[in-house]
């Protein structure tokens, strides 16, 4: 298994905001069945209204199981919008969270309120009107951030406060607001209006008021963001506001509110609307999760087509190489022969120096391709952030890595560690170091495999370094690996180092063996260093 250990660890480098469910703009599908919900949820309550008056009974059991359901579905709407705003800070993201959370404080208080939930006369407060201050405050708190939101969501300031810290006011904010409030109507009720007096059932006129007045208030605000729809939040806040409506036509209109047909489809109602939005986020967020994870494997595979492996690129040239290569080998040989002849015969060294020289020429035509290749055609120089690209080509070799059941431990110790390089190329080089590192592993037993990767500033350049603990490079040969066809692998060309050193040394830079032994070997590149004003 890869395990990755990270000290020090330095930001990425693309700073593009990444695009959450909630701010991404609604498409015609996601209307058309925002539409097809709110045809459904009109029609419902057009059918249920002429039975609105009529008295069902009293079920206890009924508001303390839809509640808790409804508190906790707005809980879960809350922690993901707050998620989302901790990905892309904006403020009205902390509005809505904010009305979610009281949606889910109040609603669960009134539950402990409302009598025959879990107590003949609720848990807290005086059982009559306790319940009914907390329906007020519930929807008027939810009402009010749903306006801040509105009034926000235009607004793209920076916002100065880290997002952790804006999180944690906000909780702060909702938390404080909401155990004023409480105790406001519970030990301090007596001293508050009254919608209920005689019966718990029947309600005041300040009660009809007040429901007028919060349907009134809702209608506005679904005009408001009807008129302002541009998200995927808008389209379902405008569906989720006209889910509520219904709750404060049945209080308004019928003085006998509570355990009517009316006010048990109503709090029918109340549990959609709640449960409305968090349906949409999840549903949003796994399509998006999908098209992400597929668009990373896409960006994957055309990573991978683009960096031409350096083992690839020496099979190819093989060919050309090795027929000159052969014939060096074989005139070397005939001439060494003649040479030893008794006596020598010298007669045709001439044709066969020549020769020699000729094949020699074709081998310096075929690395000057191979050079004239990556610099016409690959070199694309820009100011890149080495961190970075080390960290895309360790994800690009993560399965390789598990499967060798190495460690990796990195430790990018430079903040912005900018160089200039061509992209590509320097992913080559970096990933040849790698896959060196791993082959030489491959003596060391597979629990102890251990491959640190790091950087570090060294006065005006910074060095990436790769150290394995494999089994080092031989003393004799340490001077040598980077000649050109030296190799110490028994399928080698002995072209990777020398390639990349070429590549490293064209910016400026340098690629060294900078230790070596049988813990293990370290290769350090070292680039100019760019500092920015």
């Amino acid at each position: 298994m890869l395990n990755v250990e990270t000290k020090g660890y330095a930001a990425a480098s693309d700073r593009d905001l990444p695009v959450v469910v909630a701010l991404m703009p609604a498409t015609s599908k996601q209307r058309a069945v925002a539409a097809g919900i709110a045809v459904v949820i009109i029609a419902f309550a057009v059918l249920v209204a002429p039975f609105a008056h009529l008295q069902i009974g009293k079920i206890d059991s009924f508001v303390p199981v839809l509640q808790t359901v409804l508190s906790a579905a707005d809980l879960l709407t809350a922690i993901l919008l707050l998620a989302q705003y901790s990905v892309q800070p904006h403020r009205s993201l902390l509005a809505i969270a904010s009305a979610y959370l009281f949606s889910a404080s109040f609603a669960f208080l009134q539950t402990l309120s409302f009598p025959g939930g879990y107590a003949p006369g609720g848990l807290i407060g005086d059982g009559f009107n306790t319940p009914a201050w907390f329906f007020v405050l519930w929807h008027t708190a939810f009402f009010l951030c749903v306006l801040s939101y509105a009034s926000l969501k235009e607004i793209n300031a920076p916002i100065a406060r880290s997002p952790a810290a804006s999180i944690a006011l906000t909780l702060g904010f909702v938390c404080g607001a909401v155990a004023l409030s409480a105790t406001l109507v519970t030990v301090g009720v007596e001293h508050l209006p009254s919608f209920y007096t005689a019966s718990v059932t029947l309600q005041t006129r300040l009660g009809n008021q007040i429901n007028i007045a919060l349907f009134v208030f809702g209608a506005f605000l679904l005009l408001l963001l009807f008129a302002r729809s541009r998200t995927v939040l808008d389209l379902w806040l405008m569906v989720t506001l006209l889910a509520w409506l219904p709750n404060f036509l049945v209080a308004a209109v019928a003085s006998s509110v509570r355990f009517s047909a009316g006010w048990y489809a109503a709090r029918g109602f109340a549990l959609v609307a709640s449960c409305m939005l968090l349906s949409v986020l999840l549903t949003e967020m796994t399509v998006l999760y999908s098209r992400l994870a597929s668009a990373l494997t896409m960006q994957r595979r055309e990573r991978a087509n683009r960096l031409v492996s350096i083992d690839a690129a020496t099979a190819a040239i093989a060919h050309e190489v090795r027929s000159p290569l052969g014939s060096i080998t074989l005139n070397a040989s005939t001439a060494l022969q003649m040479l030893q002849a008794q006596p020598p015969r010298l007669e045709e060294m001439n044709v066969i120096l020549r020769d020699m020289e000729e094949a020699s020429l074709r081998v310096n035509d075929t690395i000057r391709s191979v050079r004239g290749l990556f610099k016409d055609a690959a070199d694309q120089p820009a100011a890149i952030d080495i961190e970075e690209v080390t960290r895309q080509v360790l994800r690009l070799l993560q399965h390789e890595l598990q499967l060798n059941e190495v460690s990796v431990v990195t430790e990018f110790h430079v903040d912005g560690a900018l160089v200039r390089a061509d992209p590509v190329q320097l992913q080559q080089v970096i990933l040849n170091l790698l896959k060196n590192a791993l082959e030489a592993m491959n003596s060391t037993s597979a629990g102890g495999r251990r491959l640190f990767v790091g950087t570090r500033l060294d006065r005006d350049a910074v060095v990436l370094f790769v150290r394995d603990n494999g089994a080092g490079v031989c003393p004799r040969d340490q001077g040598r690996i980077f000649e050109p066809f030296f190799t110490t692998k028994q399928a080698g060309m002995g072209l990777g180092l020398p390639i990349c050193r070429m590549i490293v040394e064209r910016y400026d830079g340098s690629l060294v063996l900078a230790e070596s032994g049988r813990h293990g070997s370290t290769f350090e590149v070292a680039l100019p260093a760019i500092h920015l004003a």
